[in-house]
């Protein structure tokens, strides 16, 4: 492990370290991240241990890989970006543009890594099928979710109490084990799914006869596919089953595909719906990807504690155990393993155990949201609107402050105007007649000095005009989408911005300190996600909400937010309301878009009252002119006790 001084002109990781009992100690997050950097053996990164903890290097320096660059930073003395979010995070060189949040990181790591080194084969599988491993954010993968926060939390937590009395599974522990028995569902799996019938048929006829011997190939990995595997993952290759066979041939870097022979003509003519189904070798299904390596760091320090504290608990995670001892026979595991400190074992699962450990209970928002999601919306929404009516509530409409304001574009920068955003002329005008709205309203609000925040910001269409057109604020943009967030990076450049920054993060991972908060047509319940963020920071925000049918409940969202149209509304009566708001489209006869803006506005209705519980005053307005998008709501709100930010 290397301790040189920083080094500006690289790009840098930034991981969390906290204390335990007093002592220095790496988060799951952390650790996670480490074992990426060994497994991949990518040293492209300076890494720094952010902790107010002394000496907190020398006490970890077992479970930092030597290969790295590494040096402690205190937390105040890290980039105003970086400090905006939760760790891992990584900054750019030149600190305009940071990474935040695991998944994101992981991925970026597994990226640069392919980058400087394309025949990493090995490393770029990691991100699976078409690289879509972990790339759907946590706030609408369940599957993310679960691997990137609820797994590592749920062990964090045992870790503080391994010693229960009475032993309760994990719920995302409890989760994994289902999801490890579930069929595997792959791309074109059609081909393994027969090659697997084969292979019953012939254990359970092994004197039958091939029909055509000479012509058929054999369906098990080459030598040079082997190489490099220990004798146990060879034996579980030859015996394993074909799962395991299509695994191990795509561990290694010089794997040729398994067999393209054609099968035998009784295997072909089975029903699909009638071929075996194929079950898990890793986490994601017989592919070894980016969710093992999250888990691994995870699921060893829980069974580690496990085997200490409660050995007979082993009896009810078979499918878990049996995942843990495959990955260990795993090239690069075993190394990367070693070099961050984690002593991989494999598991003693005792005998029988009368008592069956509890299992998690399921919350009752979480039933509501299976039973409703179970029913059919049926019929239209005049039941619900005479409803609301006959309880008082109509959608308000407040009047446009300015509605002719408009910004001069003709005398802007090339790379102000939303043409630059790869887009048509007739898009590129309603683009920037919604600008014209969304940037009225904060020119308002805004003074010198604020931070604006453009969340969902895409290609930076709102963030880029703001940044130009507010020179004495510091504008940030949120995107979870590289590409996007890449593309107004390279506008931004062209204009020689200085008061700019973009975060590839989810809205969950950011958590710093803002005035304004701005989203252009966030979509579904990324609005209240943003309103959310905007009532926990105090900032006022001006959002245009979209695709109001993908509104549902969460798990941290509950509908209908507010307190009168719950008592109002059932869950069931809101979402009817939310899919009937998405009949605006300019196609539609004029009666039913008009119903549709009615339903709009009583969804943003209920957003609002919900804000003003907050102590906000809050207008859902139409932007000007009304044909510039079939979505043309507008929240504008500002917390009442913040004089600095008046409507």
């Amino acid at each position: 492990m290397k301790h040189p001084d920083p080094k500006p002109d690289e790009a840098s990781i930034f991981l969390e370290v906290t204390s335990d009992n007093g002592a220095a100690s790496l988060p799951l997050h952390s650790s996670i991240t480490l074992f990426l950097l060994s497994y991949t053996e990518c040293t492209s990164f300076y890494v720094y241990l952010v902790s107010d903890h002394p000496d907190s290097l020398q006490t970890l320096s077992n479970m930092v890989p030597k290969s790295l660059d590494v040096s402690e930073v205190k937390r105040g003395e890290v980039p105003a970006l970086v400090r905006a979010c939760r760790l891992p995070a990584v900054l750019d060189p030149g600190g305009g543009f940071c990474r935040a949040g695991l998944a994101v990181v992981l991925r970026h790591i597994i990226q640069r890594t392919c980058q400087l080194d394309p025949g990493r084969a090995d490393v770029a599988s990691l991100l699976g099928f078409k690289n879509t491993c972990l790339k759907a954010c946590a706030e609408v993968s369940q599957w993310t979710r679960l691997c990137e926060l609820g797994i590592p939390s749920a062990v964090e937590e045992f870790l503080h109490s391994p010693t229960e009395e009475h032993l309760q599974l994990p719920a995302a522990i409890f989760h994994l084990e289902q999801r490890l028995g579930e069929p595997v569902r792959v791309h074109n799996d059609d081909k393994i799914r027969r090659q697997k019938l084969q292979q019953q048929r012939n254990k359970s006829s092994p004197q039958s006869e091939d029909p055509n011997p000479g012509k058929r190939e054999k369906t098990f990995p080459s030598e040079p596919e082997t190489q490099g595997l220990s004798a146990e993952a060879l034996s579980a290759e030859r015996y394993g089953g074909v799962e395991l066979s299509a695994a191990l041939a795509k561990l290694s870097v010089d794997a040729a595909p398994l067999s393209s022979a054609r099968e035998r003509s009784d295997i072909r003519k089975v029903k699909t719906t009638e071929l075996p189904e194929l079950e898990h070798v890793f986490a994601e299904g017989l592919y070894f990807t980016l969710t093992d390596v999250v888990l691994l760091p995870c699921i060893h320090q829980y069974l580690s504690s496990l085997q200490q504290h409660a050995p007979h608990a082993l009896t009810f995670l078979p499918l878990l155990v049996c995942w843990y001892k495959r990955v260990q026979e795993l090239p690069g595991v075993c190394r990367a393993a070693e070099d961050c400190g984690m002593a991989l074992f494999s598991p003693e699962v005792s005998g029988f155990y009368s008592h069956q450990p509890k299992s998690p209970q399921t919350s009752e928002a979480e039933q509501e949201k299976s039973r409703v999601s179970q029913e059919h919306f049926v019929g239209g929404p005049r039941p619900t609107l005479t409803k609301l009516q006959e309880n008082g509530i109509e959608a308000i409409f407040s009047p446009h402050p300015c509605p002719s304001w408009t910004l001069h574009w003709e005398s802007l920068p090339a790379a102000v105007n939303p043409t630059e955003g790869k887009m048509s002329d007739t898009r590129a005008m309603r683009k920037r007649q919604q600008l014209n709205n969304l940037i009225a309203m904060v020119t308002e609000l805004a003074h010198p000095g604020h931070t604006i925040v453009d969340f969902c910001s895409g290609g930076g269409h709102v963030g880029i005009v703001l940044a130009h057109t507010l020179p004495e604020c510091q504008v940030i943009l949120i995107e979870n989408k590289e590409e996007s967030l890449v593309r107004a990076k390279d506008r931004s450049s062209q204009l020689g911005l200085k008061n700019i920054g973009f975060i590839q993060a989810n809205l969950d991972y950011f958590t710093g300190a803002f005035q304004i908060g701005v989203a252009l047509h966030a979509c579904g319940v990324a609005t209240d996600m943003v309103l959310d963020r905007c009532v926990q920071a105090r900032a006022g925000f001006v959002i245009s909400p979209c695709c109001y049918g993908f509104i549902q409940n969460t798990l941290k969202f509950s509908f209908p937010r507010s307190k009168k149209f719950a008592e109002t509304l059932t869950y069931k009566e809101h979402m009817i309301l939310c899919r009937f708001a998405d009949q605006t489209a300019v196609q539609l006869p004029p009666e039913r878009r008009l119903i549709g803006k009615r339903c709009m506005g009583l969804v943003d209705l209920d957003r609002g009252w919900a804000a003003e519980t907050h102590g906000y005053s809050v207008r859902v307005m139409t932007m000007e002119p009304e044909s510039c998008s079939p979505k043309n709501n507008m929240l504008v709100g500002v917390p009442a006790d913040n004089g600095k930010i008046q409507l």
